[in-house]
């Protein structure tokens, strides 16, 4: 069976990923939560409004705002390449 994983340090992220992840790294965690709560509200607010189109739509926005607040704590733990540390 072949081994396709990738060990730590074999691959590097160019710069423009690790610039994108130095600023968006200054992000506090918490605006993502709360922006996916702000979602969720929203489609609450449209469903109870008897608009149902807006409400699923926005209501898929909670997902990937959520994501993004996952990826910008691993970035923070992790740094670009997980072969270096970020200090914070």
């Amino acid at each position: 069976m072949t081994d396709f994983r990738v060990a730590p340090g074999q691959v590097h992220e160019d710069q423009l990923t690790a610039s994108i992840e130095k600023h968006t790294s200054q992000i506090p965690s918490s605006l993502y939560l709360g922006a996916a709560l702000a979602a969720m509200v929203a489609s609450a607010s449209f469903h109870l409004a008897k608009k149902e189109h807006p409400a699923l739509f926005v209501c898929q926005w909670a997902a990937p705002f959520l994501l993004l607040g996952i990826y910008n704590k691993l970035v923070k733990q992790h740094g670009s390449d997980g072969t270096t540390r970020v200090s914070i």
